[in-house]
């Protein structure tokens, strides 16, 4: 059974200048213990199919299945085998990460024993045990992205979506994140990740698809995208991710080489 199935998904929004089709048949099928990159530039279809597929969006066609569990049939069974963590945590400041962590077990539906323990595990898994008993104010961004990481994934969920995990830390809070996906990844959660970073994308996903005016363009894994563009436009060496995705978007480039490409 695929971890995430999306079959002809679409959104249409009705305005008073008429209907937008924001995603016009989206397909995906995603593996069990990958983690899987949905990239694509802004107003591509990106978030929306995202939101989607967890439940903060209701579908206008198609269907959508989350660890088995068909998301607008049974958009509170799906939220049981989800975790997702938001561009913005939504981390109370006053708490510390421990009493967070407690308090999310807790609303489902563990004892305080358990939650406790639940809660100890998630801080060793993040690697914030030393600053457990700290308000949540004092943290950097990149401790706040490993809390938020260990919030979503307090109930266990099957699949982890991670939407732009990264944006606006700096190089080495970024490594430390990627590093805790990693370890997620490792313990057999699916991650689906959704980044403005083709790097990050490039590092962290086995496969990846690219969305562009609200269809998928390319999808496979990083290493075939790159190596069937170089085959097809005979290029000497081979070709970055960004030059992927501006083949298949119909972009040009708009920063100097070396700097972190964001779509």
């Amino acid at each position: 059974m695929s971890a995430i199935t999306a079959v002809g998904l679409k959104k249409t929004f009705r305005g008073k200048d008429g209907d937008v089709d924001a995603v016009r048949g989206v397909n995906l099928d995603v593996a069990p213990g990958e983690i899987f990159g949905f990239l694509g530039p802004n107003g591509a279809g990106k978030s929306t199919t995202v939101r989607m597929l967890t439940t903060l969006m209701t579908l206008s066609a198609g269907q959508a299945h989350v660890g088995g569990v068909d998301v607008a049939a049974d958009p509170h069974g799906a939220r049981r085998k989800i975790g997702v963590a938001l561009q913005e945590a939504g981390l109370d400041p006053r708490q510390t990460a421990r009493e967070i962590l407690v308090l999310q077990a807790r609303l489902f539906g563990m004892s305080m024993a358990s939650a406790v323990v639940r809660a100890q595990e998630l801080l060793e898994l993040v690697d914030l045990v030393d600053a457990a008993d700290r308000r949540v104010k004092g943290f950097s961004g990149g401790m706040k992205r490993r809390l938020d990481l260990a919030s979503a994934l307090v109930h266990r969920p099957e699949v982890l979506f991670l939407d732009e995990p990264t944006s606006g830390l700096d190089p080495a809070s970024r490594i430390t994140v990627w590093d805790e996906v990693r370890r997620i990844n490792e313990l057999g959660t699916t991650v689906f990740l959704t980044t403005q970073y083709l790097e990050e994308a490039d590092q962290l996903c086995n496969r990846l698809a690219i969305i562009d005016g609200g269809l998928i363009v390319r999808e496979g894994t990083p290493t075939a995208l790159k190596q069937e563009l170089r085959t097809r436009k005979s290029m000497k060496t081979d070709p970055t991710l960004d030059e992927v995705f501006l083949d298949a978007t119909g972009r040009t480039r708009e920063m100097g080489a070396g700097e972190v490409k964001e779509v």
